[in-house]
């Protein structure tokens, strides 16, 4: 496949198949973890097609996780344009023109992700358990310290309280977070 994805044909392409209504064909283009797509809107995304539901069914991105479906948990955060959106939220057609992050999408070897991962100090507990919550708090906290690279625990709280963990790992939550943090700092010093 090309460097620039498809879901369907083009526009020109559809055009030689049969005749298209203008109101129908806007193409949506948007740009997924560095990847361009297109689309066409009432082909290939409906109308009230949420972000989450492209990013998990149509492009197999299951990190973007979906428990409430309703803007409540956080779970489904991204990055559009690197600020945190619940994507169950936002409609796939907003994401026009945009760049959208997903958990996916990071590095390997992410401080944020890394943080999350390994945090289990006596005190402290684990930053995660199950996992649901896990890639909406990590996506959550990238737009954090993009906007604010040293932020209080203050900060903190408020910037990820949408996000909510079902198995109550707040305090490792909290702990990891401070650690990406403080190695950020310590590899710009």
């Amino acid at each position: 496949m090309t460097q620039e994805q498809r879901v369907q044909p083009s526009i020109n392409e559809q055009k030689e198949s049969g005749p298209m209504k203008a109101a129908d064909n806007r193409v949506i283009r948007m740009t997924v973890n560095g990847v361009p797509y297109e689309f066409i809107s009432e082909h290939d995304l409906e109308p009230w097609e949420t972000l989450a539901h492209l990013l998990r069914e149509r492009l197999g991105l299951t990190g973007v996780k979906v428990p409430c479906d309703e803007g409540a948990c956080g779970a489904c955060t991204v990055l559009m344009d690197g600020e945190a959106v619940l994507s169950c939220m936002t409609l796939a057609v907003e994401a026009d023109g945009h760049a959208i992050m997903t958990i996916e999408g990071l590095d390997e070897n992410d401080l944020v992700t890394k943080a999350f991962a390994e945090q289990c100090e006596p005190g402290y507990g684990t930053a995660l358990q199950c996992g649901i919550c896990t890639p909406g708090f990590v996506m959550a906290t990238k737009a954090l310290l993009k906007d604010d690279p040293a932020p209080t625990n203050e900060a903190i709280k408020e910037a990820l309280s949408g996000n909510l963990c079902r198995c109550g790992c707040y305090t490792g939550i909290a702990r990891a977070i401070q650690k990406a943090v403080d190695e950020t700092s310590g590899r710009r010093a």
